[in-house]
Protein backbone atom coordinates (compact mmCIF):
# COMPACT_ATOMS: atom_id res chain seq x y z
CA UNK A 1 0.00 0.00 0.00
CA UNK A 2 1.51 3.36 -0.73
CA UNK A 3 1.41 6.66 0.90
CA UNK A 4 -1.56 8.35 -0.67
CA UNK A 5 -3.61 4.99 -0.33
CA UNK A 6 -2.70 5.42 3.92
CA UNK A 7 -3.49 8.92 3.95
CA UNK A 8 -7.23 8.37 1.79
CA UNK A 9 -7.56 5.54 4.34
CA UNK A 10 -6.95 7.48 7.56
CA UNK A 11 -8.81 10.25 6.31
CA UNK A 12 -11.90 8.48 5.80
CA UNK A 13 -11.45 6.70 9.47
CA UNK A 14 -11.47 10.42 10.55
CA UNK A 15 -14.48 11.14 8.52
CA UNK A 16 -16.37 7.73 9.85
CA UNK A 17 -15.26 8.92 13.72
CA UNK A 18 -15.59 12.80 13.37
CA UNK A 19 -17.74 13.43 16.71
CA UNK A 20 -15.46 10.93 18.38
CA UNK A 21 -12.54 13.53 17.36
CA UNK A 22 -13.80 16.43 18.41
CA UNK A 23 -14.75 15.25 21.40
CA UNK A 24 -11.74 14.17 22.28
CA UNK A 25 -10.31 17.28 21.20
CA UNK A 26 -12.49 19.23 23.86
CA UNK A 27 -12.12 16.90 26.64
CA UNK A 28 -7.58 17.51 25.82
CA UNK A 29 -8.28 21.39 25.62
CA UNK A 30 -10.26 21.24 29.00
CA UNK A 31 -7.44 19.29 31.17
CA UNK A 32 -4.99 21.66 29.91
CA UNK A 33 -7.34 24.55 31.00
CA UNK A 34 -8.34 23.29 34.33
CA UNK A 35 -4.89 21.70 35.29
CA UNK A 36 -2.25 24.21 34.24
CA UNK A 37 -3.82 26.91 35.50
CA UNK A 38 -3.95 30.94 33.64
CA UNK A 39 -0.63 32.47 33.30
CA UNK A 40 -2.39 35.88 35.35
CA UNK A 41 -3.25 33.61 38.38
CA UNK A 42 0.46 32.32 37.88
CA UNK A 43 1.50 35.85 37.90
CA UNK A 44 -0.66 37.13 40.73
CA UNK A 45 -1.23 34.29 43.14
CA UNK A 46 -3.82 36.56 45.16
CA UNK A 47 -7.42 36.51 44.83
CA UNK A 48 -8.63 40.16 45.20
CA UNK A 49 -11.68 42.40 45.72
CA UNK A 50 -11.96 46.08 44.36
CA UNK A 51 -11.94 48.85 46.82
CA UNK A 52 -14.16 52.04 45.37
CA UNK A 53 -15.30 55.03 46.35
CA UNK A 54 -19.19 55.74 47.07
CA UNK A 55 -21.79 56.07 49.15
CA UNK A 56 -23.45 54.30 51.91
CA UNK A 57 -26.48 53.81 53.58
CA UNK A 58 -27.63 51.56 56.67
CA UNK A 59 -30.81 51.18 56.59
CA UNK A 60 -34.30 48.98 58.19
CA UNK A 61 -36.62 47.65 56.19
CA UNK A 62 -40.15 46.51 57.13
CA UNK A 63 -43.52 46.47 56.32
CA UNK A 64 -46.62 47.99 57.21
CA UNK A 65 -50.28 49.49 56.80
CA UNK A 66 -51.38 52.95 55.83
CA UNK A 67 -54.03 53.87 58.05
CA UNK A 68 -55.68 57.38 58.99
CA UNK A 69 -54.17 58.79 61.91
CA UNK A 70 -57.40 58.79 64.11
CA UNK A 71 -60.85 56.34 62.87
CA UNK A 72 -64.48 57.15 64.94
CA UNK A 73 -66.46 54.07 65.07
CA UNK A 74 -69.77 55.59 65.04
CA UNK A 75 -72.21 53.31 66.79
CA UNK A 76 -76.03 53.57 68.91
CA UNK A 77 -76.70 53.58 72.33
CA UNK A 78 -80.27 52.88 71.19
CA UNK A 79 -82.11 50.03 69.42
CA UNK A 80 -84.38 50.14 66.62
CA UNK A 81 -84.98 50.27 62.62
CA UNK A 82 -83.62 52.07 60.59
CA UNK A 83 -85.63 54.89 59.07
CA UNK A 84 -82.79 57.25 56.81
CA UNK A 85 -79.28 57.21 55.77
CA UNK A 86 -77.62 60.33 54.97
CA UNK A 87 -74.15 59.29 54.05
CA UNK A 88 -72.28 56.88 52.25
CA UNK A 89 -69.20 55.48 51.78
CA UNK A 90 -66.20 58.84 51.14
CA UNK A 91 -68.97 61.51 51.91
CA UNK A 92 -67.20 64.01 53.88
CA UNK A 93 -69.01 65.17 56.91
CA UNK A 94 -68.72 67.96 59.44
CA UNK A 95 -69.31 67.42 63.23
CA UNK A 96 -72.96 67.52 64.04
CA UNK A 97 -74.15 66.40 61.13
CA UNK A 98 -76.70 63.98 60.68
CA UNK A 99 -75.89 60.52 59.74
CA UNK A 100 -78.69 58.08 60.17
CA UNK A 101 -82.07 58.19 61.67
CA UNK A 102 -83.73 55.21 63.53
CA UNK A 103 -87.16 54.96 63.56
CA UNK A 104 -88.31 56.48 66.93
CA UNK A 105 -91.98 55.21 67.31
CA UNK A 106 -91.25 53.33 70.62
CA UNK A 107 -88.75 55.59 72.11
CA UNK A 108 -90.94 58.37 71.56
CA UNK A 109 -93.59 55.95 73.37
CA UNK A 110 -90.72 55.51 76.89
CA UNK A 111 -91.08 59.50 76.92
CA UNK A 112 -94.87 60.03 76.50
CA UNK A 113 -94.82 57.03 79.23
CA UNK A 114 -92.28 58.78 81.75
CA UNK A 115 -93.83 61.97 81.13
CA UNK A 116 -97.39 60.84 82.79
CA UNK A 117 -95.91 59.12 85.55
CA UNK A 118 -93.81 62.54 85.67
CA UNK A 119 -97.08 64.46 86.06
CA UNK A 120 -98.47 61.46 88.32
CA UNK A 121 -95.83 62.20 90.50
CA UNK A 122 -95.91 65.83 90.73
CA UNK A 123 -99.88 65.51 91.77
CA UNK A 124 -99.32 63.50 94.42
CA UNK A 125 -96.25 65.56 95.68
CA UNK A 126 -98.64 68.51 95.86
CA UNK A 127 -101.11 66.65 97.79
CA UNK A 128 -98.75 65.42 100.24
CA UNK A 129 -97.08 68.91 100.77
CA UNK A 130 -100.89 70.15 101.43
CA UNK A 131 -101.14 67.74 103.59
CA UNK A 132 -97.88 68.63 105.67
CA UNK A 133 -98.48 72.44 106.02
CA UNK A 134 -102.27 71.50 106.89
CA UNK A 135 -100.54 69.43 109.63
CA UNK A 136 -98.18 72.08 110.81
CA UNK A 137 -100.99 74.61 111.18
CA UNK A 138 -103.39 71.56 113.56
CA UNK A 139 -100.24 70.97 115.46
CA UNK A 140 -99.24 74.07 116.47
CA UNK A 141 -102.99 75.04 117.63
CA UNK A 142 -102.81 71.49 119.62
CA UNK A 143 -105.15 69.73 117.71
CA UNK A 144 -103.28 66.81 116.65
CA UNK A 145 -100.04 64.56 117.90
CA UNK A 146 -96.70 65.58 116.93
CA UNK A 147 -96.48 61.75 115.10
CA UNK A 148 -99.32 62.63 112.78
CA UNK A 149 -97.44 65.92 112.33
CA UNK A 150 -94.10 63.78 111.59
CA UNK A 151 -95.95 61.02 109.84
CA UNK A 152 -97.02 63.87 106.94
CA UNK A 153 -94.03 65.34 106.84
CA UNK A 154 -92.45 61.80 105.58
CA UNK A 155 -94.93 61.44 103.12
CA UNK A 156 -94.15 64.60 101.73
CA UNK A 157 -90.53 63.87 101.49
CA UNK A 158 -91.17 60.93 99.71
CA UNK A 159 -93.58 61.76 97.19
CA UNK A 160 -90.47 64.95 96.81
CA UNK A 161 -88.21 62.37 95.80
CA UNK A 162 -90.38 60.11 93.42
CA UNK A 163 -91.00 63.15 92.09
CA UNK A 164 -87.20 63.64 91.44
CA UNK A 165 -86.99 59.97 90.07
CA UNK A 166 -89.67 60.05 87.94
CA UNK A 167 -87.88 63.42 86.29
CA UNK A 168 -85.00 61.44 85.79
CA UNK A 169 -86.52 58.96 84.37
CA UNK A 170 -87.71 61.36 81.84
CA UNK A 171 -85.08 62.80 81.22
CA UNK A 172 -83.13 59.53 79.97
CA UNK A 173 -86.37 58.51 77.56
CA UNK A 174 -85.87 61.76 76.11
CA UNK A 175 -81.43 61.52 75.80
CA UNK A 176 -83.27 58.67 73.89
CA UNK A 177 -85.44 59.42 71.74
CA UNK A 178 -81.97 61.90 70.79
CA UNK A 179 -80.05 59.03 70.33
CA UNK A 180 -82.57 57.88 67.58
CA UNK A 181 -80.96 60.33 65.24
CA UNK A 182 -76.60 59.34 65.07
CA UNK A 183 -74.93 62.40 64.31
CA UNK A 184 -70.84 63.00 63.39
CA UNK A 185 -68.83 63.33 66.22
CA UNK A 186 -65.89 64.52 64.35
CA UNK A 187 -65.10 66.72 60.83
CA UNK A 188 -63.67 63.79 58.41
CA UNK A 189 -64.63 60.92 55.92
CA UNK A 190 -66.59 58.35 55.89
CA UNK A 191 -64.86 55.43 54.94
CA UNK A 192 -67.15 52.63 56.30
CA UNK A 193 -71.04 52.12 56.56
CA UNK A 194 -72.19 49.01 58.15
CA UNK A 195 -75.77 48.95 58.19
CA UNK A 196 -78.66 49.87 55.19
CA UNK A 197 -82.42 51.19 55.98
CA UNK A 198 -84.55 48.65 57.50
CA UNK A 199 -82.08 47.24 59.19
CA UNK A 200 -82.17 46.49 62.62
CA UNK A 201 -79.95 47.37 65.63
CA UNK A 202 -79.81 45.99 68.71
CA UNK A 203 -78.35 47.97 71.28
CA UNK A 204 -78.86 45.11 74.07
CA UNK A 205 -75.13 44.15 74.91
CA UNK A 206 -72.82 46.49 72.91
CA UNK A 207 -72.72 49.57 71.00
CA UNK A 208 -73.27 48.06 67.27
CA UNK A 209 -70.95 50.17 64.28
CA UNK A 210 -72.65 51.56 62.27
CA UNK A 211 -70.08 53.83 60.90
CA UNK A 212 -66.38 54.60 59.93
CA UNK A 213 -65.20 58.50 60.12
CA UNK A 214 -61.33 59.11 59.59
CA UNK A 215 -60.72 62.24 61.06
CA UNK A 216 -58.15 63.44 58.51
CA UNK A 217 -56.88 62.02 55.48
CA UNK A 218 -54.59 64.31 54.68
CA UNK A 219 -52.39 62.93 57.46
CA UNK A 220 -51.49 59.29 57.51
CA UNK A 221 -49.71 57.10 59.59
CA UNK A 222 -47.82 53.72 59.11
CA UNK A 223 -47.19 50.76 61.80
CA UNK A 224 -44.55 48.70 60.94
CA UNK A 225 -43.22 45.89 63.26
CA UNK A 226 -39.41 46.05 63.96
CA UNK A 227 -37.27 43.22 65.19
CA UNK A 228 -35.91 43.04 68.37
CA UNK A 229 -32.61 42.86 66.27
CA UNK A 230 -32.85 46.23 64.78
CA UNK A 231 -35.71 48.00 67.32
CA UNK A 232 -32.22 49.54 69.21
CA UNK A 233 -31.21 51.65 65.65
CA UNK A 234 -34.53 53.07 65.92
CA UNK A 235 -34.79 56.63 66.82
CA UNK A 236 -37.77 59.06 67.01
CA UNK A 237 -37.08 61.68 63.96
CA UNK A 238 -35.58 59.33 61.48
CA UNK A 239 -36.06 59.54 57.85
CA UNK A 240 -38.37 57.46 56.14
CA UNK A 241 -39.07 56.41 53.03
CA UNK A 242 -41.53 54.17 51.49
CA UNK A 243 -43.26 52.43 48.48
CA UNK A 244 -47.28 51.41 47.48
CA UNK A 245 -47.83 48.11 44.74
CA UNK A 246 -50.19 51.34 43.84
CA UNK A 247 -47.34 53.11 42.77
CA UNK A 248 -44.41 51.87 41.84
CA UNK A 249 -42.18 54.28 40.55
CA UNK A 250 -43.13 56.27 43.28
CA UNK A 251 -41.31 57.01 46.59
CA UNK A 252 -43.10 58.50 49.43
CA UNK A 253 -41.18 60.10 52.33
CA UNK A 254 -42.26 59.99 56.07
CA UNK A 255 -40.75 60.40 59.52
CA UNK A 256 -40.44 58.08 62.85
CA UNK A 257 -43.13 59.35 65.34
CA UNK A 258 -43.45 56.72 68.39
CA UNK A 259 -41.61 53.26 69.36
CA UNK A 260 -44.22 51.54 71.41
CA UNK A 261 -42.87 49.65 74.29
CA UNK A 262 -45.25 46.66 74.05
CA UNK A 263 -43.80 43.95 72.26
CA UNK A 264 -45.67 41.22 70.29
CA UNK A 265 -44.31 37.89 69.21
CA UNK A 266 -45.07 36.71 66.22
CA UNK A 267 -43.59 33.30 64.55
CA UNK A 268 -41.36 33.04 67.90
CA UNK A 269 -39.61 36.56 67.12
CA UNK A 270 -39.94 39.43 69.69
CA UNK A 271 -40.92 42.71 67.49
CA UNK A 272 -41.99 46.51 68.22
CA UNK A 273 -44.55 48.39 66.88
CA UNK A 274 -43.14 52.03 64.97
CA UNK A 275 -45.54 54.64 63.94
CA UNK A 276 -44.33 56.80 61.03
CA UNK A 277 -46.11 60.14 60.01
CA UNK A 278 -46.92 60.31 56.92
CA UNK A 279 -48.11 63.87 54.48
CA UNK A 280 -50.65 62.64 52.28
CA UNK A 281 -51.67 66.08 50.90
CA UNK A 282 -52.57 64.92 47.83
CA UNK A 283 -54.34 62.59 48.93
CA UNK A 284 -53.04 59.53 46.33
CA UNK A 285 -52.25 57.54 49.74
CA UNK A 286 -55.94 55.28 50.81
CA UNK A 287 -56.02 53.64 54.19
CA UNK A 288 -55.40 49.87 54.18
CA UNK A 289 -52.31 50.51 51.56
CA UNK A 290 -49.44 47.71 52.28
CA UNK A 291 -46.25 49.89 52.56
CA UNK A 292 -42.69 48.63 51.71
CA UNK A 293 -40.84 50.81 54.45
CA UNK A 294 -37.12 51.59 54.61
CA UNK A 295 -35.69 53.35 57.87
CA UNK A 296 -32.68 55.44 56.96
CA UNK A 297 -30.18 54.84 60.27
CA UNK A 298 -27.10 56.12 58.95
CA UNK A 299 -25.75 57.76 55.71
CA UNK A 300 -22.20 58.51 54.35
CA UNK A 301 -21.19 59.62 51.19
CA UNK A 302 -18.17 59.45 49.37
CA UNK A 303 -16.29 56.88 51.19
CA UNK A 304 -13.93 54.27 50.54
CA UNK A 305 -15.52 50.71 50.95
CA UNK A 306 -15.47 47.22 50.31
CA UNK A 307 -17.60 43.89 49.79
CA UNK A 308 -18.48 42.70 53.12
CA UNK A 309 -17.08 39.03 51.96
CA UNK A 310 -13.71 41.02 51.39
CA UNK A 311 -12.96 41.20 55.20
CA UNK A 312 -13.22 36.81 55.64
CA UNK A 313 -9.47 36.90 55.65
CA UNK A 314 -8.16 35.50 59.13
CA UNK A 315 -4.70 34.86 58.43
CA UNK A 316 -1.25 36.93 56.63
CA UNK A 317 0.37 33.53 56.57
CA UNK A 318 1.66 33.01 52.78
CA UNK A 319 0.69 36.68 51.25
CA UNK A 320 3.51 38.35 53.47
CA UNK A 321 6.57 37.12 54.92
CA UNK A 322 6.74 39.09 58.19
CA UNK A 323 3.37 40.57 59.17
CA UNK A 324 4.81 42.43 62.56
CA UNK A 325 1.75 43.36 65.16
CA UNK A 326 -0.40 43.21 62.01
CA UNK A 327 -3.14 41.48 62.34
CA UNK A 328 -6.31 41.06 59.83
CA UNK A 329 -8.29 43.03 62.51
CA UNK A 330 -6.40 46.33 62.05
CA UNK A 331 -4.65 45.78 58.61
CA UNK A 332 -5.43 45.14 55.20
CA UNK A 333 -3.59 43.03 53.02
CA UNK A 334 -3.22 45.32 50.01
CA UNK A 335 -2.05 44.84 46.43
CA UNK A 336 -0.69 48.09 44.63
CA UNK A 337 0.99 48.96 41.47
CA UNK A 338 4.35 50.08 42.44
CA UNK A 339 6.29 50.86 39.36
CA UNK A 340 4.08 48.83 37.15
CA UNK A 341 5.24 45.90 39.23
CA UNK A 342 1.94 44.21 41.26
CA UNK A 343 3.42 45.04 45.06
CA UNK A 344 1.61 43.90 48.93
CA UNK A 345 1.26 46.50 51.29
CA UNK A 346 -0.07 46.37 55.03
CA UNK A 347 -2.47 48.93 55.48
CA UNK A 348 -3.42 49.68 58.70
CA UNK A 349 -7.79 50.68 58.70
CA UNK A 350 -10.89 50.90 61.03
CA UNK A 351 -14.03 50.07 59.71
CA UNK A 352 -16.85 52.45 59.68
CA UNK A 353 -20.47 52.57 58.96
CA UNK A 354 -21.39 48.56 58.15
CA UNK A 355 -24.49 47.57 56.29
CA UNK A 356 -25.95 44.13 54.88
CA UNK A 357 -23.53 44.31 51.71
CA UNK A 358 -20.65 46.83 52.24
CA UNK A 359 -18.27 47.90 54.64
CA UNK A 360 -16.63 51.18 55.34
CA UNK A 361 -13.00 51.98 55.40
CA UNK A 362 -11.62 54.57 57.78
CA UNK A 363 -7.49 54.58 56.54
CA UNK A 364 -5.66 57.44 55.20
CA UNK A 365 -3.16 54.87 53.05
CA UNK A 366 -5.67 53.54 50.53
CA UNK A 367 -4.82 54.78 46.95
CA UNK A 368 -6.70 54.81 44.13
CA UNK A 369 -6.45 51.48 41.93
CA UNK A 370 -5.86 49.17 45.11
CA UNK A 371 -6.97 46.41 45.39
CA UNK A 372 -7.87 44.43 48.84
CA UNK A 373 -6.26 40.86 48.91
CA UNK A 374 -9.07 38.06 50.06
CA UNK A 375 -6.81 35.03 49.97
CA UNK A 376 -4.13 33.08 48.23
CA UNK A 377 -4.22 30.47 45.17
CA UNK A 378 -2.75 27.64 45.37
CA UNK A 379 0.62 27.49 43.53
CA UNK A 380 0.75 24.02 42.05
CA UNK A 381 -1.21 22.68 39.49
CA UNK A 382 -3.41 20.23 41.45
CA UNK A 383 -4.39 23.30 43.54
CA UNK A 384 -4.87 25.74 40.72
CA UNK A 385 -7.70 23.19 39.84
CA UNK A 386 -9.46 23.19 42.81
CA UNK A 387 -9.42 26.73 42.34
CA UNK A 388 -10.90 26.60 38.97
CA UNK A 389 -13.37 24.21 40.15
CA UNK A 390 -14.77 25.86 42.79
CA UNK A 391 -12.62 25.36 45.55
CA UNK A 392 -12.10 28.70 46.02
CA UNK A 393 -8.76 31.04 47.23
CA UNK A 394 -7.47 30.13 50.72
CA UNK A 395 -8.06 32.01 53.44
Amino acid sequence: MNKESRIKKIWGWVKRRKWWLILFLIVAWAFIYFFTGSTDNKATGFATATISRGDLRQVVTATGEIQPLNTINVGSQVSGTIEEIFVDYNSKVKKGDVLLKIEPSVLQASVDEAKASLVSSESQRDYAKSEYERNKILYEDGFIARAELEQSQTTYEQAEQNVNKMKSQYDRAVTNLGYATITSPVDGTVISRQVDVGQTVAASFQTPDLFAIAEDLSKMQIETAVSEADIGMIEEGQTVTFTVDAYPSQTFEGNVRQIRLSPTVTSNVVVYTVVIDVDNSDLRLKPGMTAFVTILISEKNDVWKVQNSSLLLRSFDGIVEDPGDATTKTHLAIQRNVGGTPTVVLVPYEKGLVTATETEIISDDIQEGDRIIIGRYGQTSSSSSSMRMGGGPRM
